[in-house]
């Protein structure tokens, strides 16, 4: 076991993936040469050559839209879009051409490709580079959305990912890249969670907490304050975000009575609004109350300076769970 960053996580897992199939390759504005804005595919253009780890021009679609001409010649491509928000030029051909190619083509035509995204807030930026767009990707059918929380995870989920033959979108927590955990870099992949499961990070009898990527670690160390107060919460990282993991869900709600949704998406329409559905609809008469959600506000991300304010955090977290046993 090695102890590595989440960033450091995901290189690794991308070399792996570079080294066991000559058809991944990897693609994106600055990925190469600089090793990515956060660093995340450094020395592996070094290593592996040009050829393999392309510096693109600055075009969200003309990337996009070269991996799904590449993937239809047989390879793996996996692009890296620099910041959430700027996933939003190349909209059109993810949603209309990527997620669509093997329905329509009744399933002889595959396009295997990951789409990196550094995603949410907490880093001091704005608008455009602190978004979470997850939604509009879980709301399309053909894609598989996943969101990696710490290094392990995004060890073996990256190269799940990239052995998928479905389009996968993969979300990386930006504020917690630097965050370390004990990474098996030697092990392989045959006895690791599928990345399409959610995992009890953990047990709890209480109430169930659901969140994912940025905020596993916030309901962590919420789950640990409400634990000094003789509350015990059951915290769920989803993982996969699309197709979600409604067994583990369900199986929690149906032992705590209790659900609280987190994200820093906005509230409204936003994930947690579905997750909530599924569980009224799956666990309607083991709830003692209603299913709450924890998010972001409906207002473009503000400035850095009041971003504090805009993100869930402990205090709003545990509010939340106070506010479930009021009923």
């Amino acid at each position: 076991m090695t102890k590595l960053t989440l960033s450091r996580g995901l290189n690794e897992g991308l070399r792996k993936a570079l080294e066991n199939d000559p058809k991944v390759l990897i693609m994106g504005e600055d990925v190469g040469k600089l090793g990515g804005v956060f660093r995340v595919t450094d020395g592996l253009q070094k290593d592996f050559g040009e050829a393999r780890v392309i510096d693109t021009p600055l075009a969200e679609s003309g990337i996009v839209g070269t991996a799904i001409g590449l993937a239809l010649r047989g390879y793996r491509p996996v692009c890296e879009i620099q910041f959430d928000g700027f996933v939003f030029p190349a909209f059109d051909q993810i949603v209309s051409q990527l997620a669509k190619m093997r329905y329509r083509s009744r399933g002889q035509v595959s396009l295997p490709i990951v789409i990196r995204i550094p995603f949410g807030g907490g880093i001091g930026a704005v608008e455009h580079h602190s978004e979470s767009p997850e939604a509009l990707f879980a709301h399309t059918p053909g894609l598989r959305v996943v969101a990696c929380s710490d290094a392990a995870d995004a060890f073996t989920m990256i190269q799940q990912s990239v052995s998928s033959d479905d389009p996968v979108i993969f979300f990386e927590p930006k504020r917690r890249y630097w965050d370390k955990a004990e990474v098996d870099t030697a092990g392989g992949l045959a006895g690791a969670l599928p990345f399409d499961r959610a995992r009890v990070a953990v047990e709890g009898t209480d109430v169930t907490l659901l969140c994912y990527g940025p905020l596993v670690r916030t309901a962590l160390e919420a789950a640990a304050a409400a634990r000094a107060d003789g509350r015990s919460i059951e915290v769920i990282d989803l993982r996969s975000l699309s197709p979600l993991d409604t067994g583990t869900i369900t199986a929690s709600v149906r032992k705590t009575g209790r659900c609280v949704v987190t994200h820093e998406a906005p509230v409204y329409a936003g994930l947690g609004a579905e997750i909530a559905a599924r569980v009224t609809e799956q666990c309607f008469y083991h709830l003692e109350a209603p299913v709450l959600r924890v998010g972001g506000f409906s207002i473009p991300y503000p400035p850095s300076r009041l971003e504090d304010h805009y993100l869930p955090d402990l205090d709003r977290i545990l509010d939340a769970v106070d506010r479930t046993f009021g009923w």
